[in-house]
Formats: structure tokens, C-alpha cells, sequence
């Protein structure tokens, strides 16, 4: 910090500056990224609700309805008409929150201190965070050779030990859905909490199966099923940091709460104190400004853009990992190195990620990557191929 002030002119310019070096999602050469630009009316709800804080409710009573509406409104786009939870920051932050309940569920009516969790090795990294931050083990379950988590190695995972078992819809490396309706299953007769991470899918595929696209059920109406993740700052279009974490019972939350005495509540449930209702807020507007409607054809659209870049990969000669179940393709060139492959892209300004299961150049198909920008890339993967 200087010592005098200075003006906001000079600030604003050496801001503009720095920003220069980020990326733009407008430019639709960002192709790794699970996130995208927010609405311009989404941005606009969040900057009116900066100051509001959903630590203290009481304070901010009319947020916190926001809030309330919009967790009812998610859940019952996933089939529960009387879900709990809250907006948070992310995926990660509604994973961690997920564990931690099922942890203290299982500790409070089973007894059980030294807890496992199974999770695939497709999970996000989320988990590894969640298990290390909760004292639990990992117990990583085998993957098909479809890429999805393998469904008999989850079986004999199980033991007296087990708080948890994770099962992803929309992975983060091939956006591929788990056998979600057996797990759930296993765990309902097994009496073990299961979460489904669905923070990319949950955006999409009710949205997807309301234009006539067959997915597998993921979401409440399996009886197995305890808290779902999904992120409204994906392919919901609201601004960073937007996540959400749905419970089925109050009692998920109840187990994690603190006494919280000199705020307007009584406890506190959530990982953090301090949350902006901004998120809430900007949440709330833009999925009334779309409605099922607008959700519908905003999802349509990526799925033909995936579809697109599919169809055009296997006409160059380029090996797809797997057709596509949601928006994003993997691939290599069939006699180069990936890393290789992600260099010479690179060059030609795109920005790609690598999966590590398995390795691929990996193009997450985002709201700002337009038909333009496929088409422009596709002609230089034919460049380089």
C-alpha cells in the first residue's frame, strides 16, 4: 500500500493493463474451462446485492428468501420438492460440504471415527481436499472401460468403515454419467450416504431430457440418493462464484451446525461465515430470466456444437475418446504426442486442457465458444493433422 492516495484514474488504468493478460471468454479461444462468461443481466442483479452477507440472515432477510427460493427452484429441477441447502462458492466448496455431513451422519448414528470414502477415479480433486481437510481415507473405485465408475469394484469397496460413496454426473475430464440409479441402490441397502457430484452436469441434463435427449436418472427420484452438487456458474450463466449443494433431509445439515451466538441465528451449517448474497441473487434473476425455456435451447445448442466438433475430429482422422454424453470432446492425434498436440494448439492461440484418465487433449464446449470459433479451429487441426 503507498503511503498517499492515489487516483482512481491511475488505479483504473494499471488495472486495465494487468486484465490484458488474462484471458477473454468472449474471444472463444478458452476451450478447457468448465466455467464461461455470466449474463450481462446476471452481472448486473450481482452488482446490486454486493453487500449483502447470507452469514447473517437476519440482517438480510429478503436475500436470504432469494436464497431459499432459489435452492427450492434447483431442487426441484432435480426432483425434490423439498430440498435444503445453500449457494456457495463452488463445486468444491459444495463437495467438501457433502462429505463433512455424511462424516458427522455416520459418526453421530454409527459410531464410526475413522471414516472411508469411495469415490471413482474420475472424481474431481475436490475430494482429495475434502478427505484430507475431514480425516477420511479415499478408497478409489475402479473405472469400466467405458470411463465410468465400475459399479461391482464399488461393491467390494464397501466396508464397516465406509461414510460415503461419490458418483459423478458430468465428468470433468469426458462430461460422462456414472451408473448413478445402481449405486444408489447399493448405498440405500447398504444404509451408506451417497452423493452425487453432478456440479457440471445438474445445469444440463434436465434441461437436455426435456428436449428429447435419453439420459440415465441421476437426480432425488432414486430413493439412494442424499445431496446432489450443481453449479449455477457453469452452464447456468450466473457470475463466479455460484455453486450449489442440495440436501434431501434438514437433519444432513443440522449434523454439521455450530452455535453461531452472536449472529441473528442461532447455528451455522456452511463452511464459511461470511457469503455474499450476490451469488444468490444473480442465481435467482437469470433462471427466471430463462426459464426451462431458455435453459432448454442455451443446452441444445451446446450439445450441437459437441456434436459438431465430434462429427468433424472423426472426419479428419483424429481418435475420440468417446461420443460425447454432454459437452465436452476428448481426443488425440492418432501420431502425436497429447502434450505435443496441446503445444502446437497453443501456438495457433487456442487453450486447451489434458485429462490424465485418460490423457487427451480435452474441449469443454462452453456458451462462449461459438460455431465461428469451431469452425476456425477445425481448420487448424487439419493444419496440424
Amino acid at each position: 500500500m503507498d503511503d498517499k492516495p492515489i487516483s482512481k484514474h491511475d488505479i483504473l488504468k494499471e488495472l486495465d493493463e494487468l486484465h490484458q493478460l488474462d484471458y477473454d471468454y468472449a474471444d472463444g479461444r478458452i476451450l478447457g474451462s468448465m466455467c464461461t462468461q455470466a449474463h450481462p443481466f446476471a452481472k448486473e442483479v450481482y452488482c446490486k446485492f454486493l453487500d449483502t452477507n447470507l452469514g447473517d440472515p437476519g440482517l438480510f432477510k429478503g436475500t436470504k428468501f432469494i436464497e431459499n427460493q432459489v435452492i427450492k427452484s434447483i431442487g426441484e429441477l432435480l426432483s425434490l420438492n423439498e430440498p435444503y441447502g445453500n449457494i456457495v462458492t463452488g463445486g468444491t466448496e459444495a463437495n467438501i460440504m457433502a462429505v463433512r455431513a455424511a462424516r458427522n451422519h455416520a459418526r453421530k448414528y454409527k459410531g464410526i471415527v475413522d471414516g472411508e470414502i469411495i469415490i471413482p477415479d474420475s472424481a474431481h480433486f475436490s475430494f482429495k481436499k475434502a478427505a484430507d481437510m475431514l480425516n477420511l481415507k479415499i478408497v478409489e473405485a475402479k473405472l469400466d472401460n467405458n470411463y465410468k465408475i465400475d459399479v461391482e469394484s464399488v461393491r467390494n469397496a464397501i466396508s464397516d468403515k465406509t461414510v460415503a460413496i461419490v458418483a459423478i454426473a458430468g465428468t470433468t475430464e469426458l462430461g460422462l454419467i456414472d451408473p448413478i440409479e445402481e449405486l444408489s441402490e447399493i448405498a440405500f441397502k447398504n444404509n451408506i450416504y451417497f452423493h452425487v457430484d453432478a456440479a457440471f452436469g445438474g445445469f444440463s441434463i434436465p434441461f437436455l431430457k426435456r428436449a428429447g435427449f435419453d439420459f440415465p436418472v441421476f437426480d432425488f427420484s432414486l430413493r439412494g440418493v442424499c445431496s446432489i452438487t450443481v453449479d449455477p456458474h457453469k452452464m447456468g450463466l450466473a457470475p463466479i462464484p455460484a455453486g450449489g449443494i442440495i440436501f434431501r433431509k434438514q437433519e444432513y445439515l443440522d449434523v454439521m451446525a455450530v452455535d453461531s451466538p452472536y449472529l441473528t441465528i442461532k447455528t451455522q451449517s456452511t463452511i464459511v461465515g461470511t457469503r455474499l448474497g450476490a451469488s444468490s441473487a444473480a442465481t435467482y434473476a437469470i433462471m427466471k430470466y430463462f426459464g426451462k425455456e431458455g435453459y432448454t435451447e442455451i443446452a441444445k445448442n451446446l450439445m450441437d456444437n459437441t456434436n459438431y466438433l465430434y462429427d468433424n475430429l472423426i472426419d479428419i482422422g483424429y481418435e475420440v475418446i468417446c461420443k460425447p454424453e454432454l459437452n465436452i470432446v476428448a481426443f488425440n492425434h492418432p501420431d502425436m504426442e497429447t502434450n505435443e498436440l496441446a503445444d502446437k494448439l497453443s501456438q495457433y492461440n487456442w487453450n486447451v486442457s489434458v485429462s490424465k484418465c485418460p490423457v487427451a487433449i480435452r474441449i469443454v464446449l462452453m456458451n462462449h465458444i461459438k460455431k465461428s470459433n469451431l469452425k476456425e479451429l477445425i481448420e487448424d487441426l487439419k493444419e496440424i493433422f
